[in-house]
């Protein structure tokens, strides 16, 4: 099994040299091949963007190896949020997380089971977001609030004038900085329009017509 060593120190006067041994000869013990070590120097553990961090990251997605090993869930990550979210993202690759000092092995039963509990956290966490965003617009649409971007005015009489002068719609979407999609919604609303007005100019005329 390749395995890739991550090891972190939050200030630069501080050595890796414990944890980057301790994890060398849990891997020797354990038979992984050790495809490269991973070592942040003066990183705080509360950063979720660190620079040999982002690079395991990144060779985690290409699948270059297939586990993880940290001294302690701490030198992984101190917010829980980013612990859940990167266990959460191993567990899609096929990943192994293995800590040391904690003796938690994502291949073994008891792992596994954390993982689930994991997945269960995160899909809970993601639902509440989602609730509370819900409850949020349904809030702020109760208020009287207009959500999305404001409506821009324009000029339907405008369009059609560019329209009938023989102008495509492109021409006149850039010519008034519109959004070719709005312009040709507008024309057509327009169009809708016109044929209901000209319906019922059409049925007053008739009405006109039998009274007389």
């Amino acid at each position: 099994m390749r395995s890739a060593i991550y090891a972190r120190v939050s200030t630069r006067d501080q050595s890796c040299d414990l944890q980057v041994r301790d994890l060398r000869a849990y891997c020797t013990a354990r038979k992984f091949a050790i495809f490269r070590e991973y070592i942040d120097h003066g990183e705080s553990g509360a950063k979720n963007s660190r620079p040999e961090l982002n690079n395991l990251m990144a060779d985690a997605r290409k699948r270059k190896f297939d586990a993880i090993v940290v001294w302690r869930f701490d030198r992984f990550a101190r917010s829980t949020k980013h612990l859940l979210l990167a266990l959460e993202e191993f567990r899609s690759l096929g990943i192994q997380f293995i800590s040391y000092q904690e003796n938690i092995d994502t291949s073994s039963p008891l792992g596994q089971a954390l993982f689930t509990i994991v997945s269960a956290v995160a899909q809970l966490e993601r639902d509440l977001i989602r609730e509370r965003v819900n409850a949020g617009i349904r809030h702020a649409r109760a208020c009287g609030k207009q959500l999305g971007r404001p409506r821009r005015i324009v000029d339907r009489d405008e369009l059609v004038r560019l329209q009938a002068g023989g102008v495509s719609l492109r021409a006149i979407a850039k010519k008034l900085q519109l959004g070719y999609g709005t312009v040709r919604l507008r024309l057509r609303s327009a169009e809708i329009s016109n044929q209901r007005r000209d319906k019922c100019s059409s049925a007053i005329i008739a009405v006109r017509s039998s009274v007389r």
